[in-house]
């Protein structure tokens, strides 16, 4: 790994745990307006003051809540999507360059690749690419790993645990994927992937107990932390929930301590 790549690295994953709390505000683009995420600088105050590592988010959001960023907070900025929830195939395409996240002052780029997709070759392909670019620059790389298939579910511990391992492959020097549901199939995700593997929240749980057991689980698997959307930013306390969450990743609480504080 690079100075460059190194020292942004630090600043995403902190250097006594090893582990992050990334919050991910990335929905804007595919559902439009959303409780929680509309009034951009509020939530980004709510993530500095809750003590979160880092936002994935993109540019846009970030234009809009820019005031209200400081040094202790890092930018991941989403660069692939291209699709809304009107209709678009939920399918991957560049929608903005590793040159611009480091204009607007990212630590980090970040894209998805659907592993059994019937574009997976694209898919890997325009990863790879990116991979270069972030080498070249200096720019971590996280890599989001979804595994696809008609009879697979995407927390399906087989299709975790390939889909990280071939996003480790591809360059990435992070990658978010789902929890598997247990910490015994989430260790051998971990065992199996080179790099630190964050776990993405899903959809919006009705249960918080249900979100913290699995922040939790994961973290005794072996994890390396978060990138959780809409179960932090939906709840009605965002910075308290993003507080929780640092106490789960970074200071060893348990279930119930993190549920007595919020």
């Amino acid at each position: 790994m690079n100075t460059g790549k190194t020292v942004r690295m630090n600043s995403i994953f902190r250097k006594d745990t090893g582990k992050s709390v990334i919050v991910a505000i990335d929905h804007g683009g595919i559902a439009g307006p959303m409780s929680g995420i509309n009034k951009p600088a509020e939530l980004i105050q709510a993530c500095v003051d809750g003590g979160a590592d880092a936002v994935l988010t993109t540019r846009g959001f970030i234009r809009a809540a820019e005031g209200a960023f400081d040094r202790k907070l890092g930018i991941i900025l989403r660069l692939t999507g291209g699709f809304t929830v009107l209709g678009g195939k939920f399918e991957e395409e560049m929608i903005t360059t590793v040159e611009t996240a480091l204009r607007i002052g990212s630590v980090g780029a970040a894209v998805t690749v659907k592993f059994g997709h019937e574009r997976e070759g694209e898919f890997t392909q325009q990863a790879s690419f990116v991979a270069d670019s972030c080498e070249e620059w200096g720019l971590p790389l996280m890599i989001e790993a979804m595994a696809k298939g008609k009879d697979l579910k995407s927390t399906d511990p087989a299709g975790v645990k390939l889909a990280s391992r071939a996003a480790a492959e591809i360059g990435a020097d992070m990658v978010k994927t789902y929890y598997t549901g247990a910490p015994d199939t989430f260790a051998e995700v971990i065992e199996g992937c080179m790099v630190p593997v964050v776990i993405l929240g899903g959809a919006k749980s009705d249960s918080v107990r249900d979100v913290f057991n699995d922040v939790y689980y994961s973290i005794q698997a072996g994890g390396s932390g978060i990138a959780i959307g809409r179960n932090i930013w939906a709840h009605g306390n965002p910075k308290a929930m993003v507080e929780a969450m640092c106490g789960l990743v970074h200071e060893g609480w348990t279930v119930d301590q993190a549920m007595d504080y919020i």
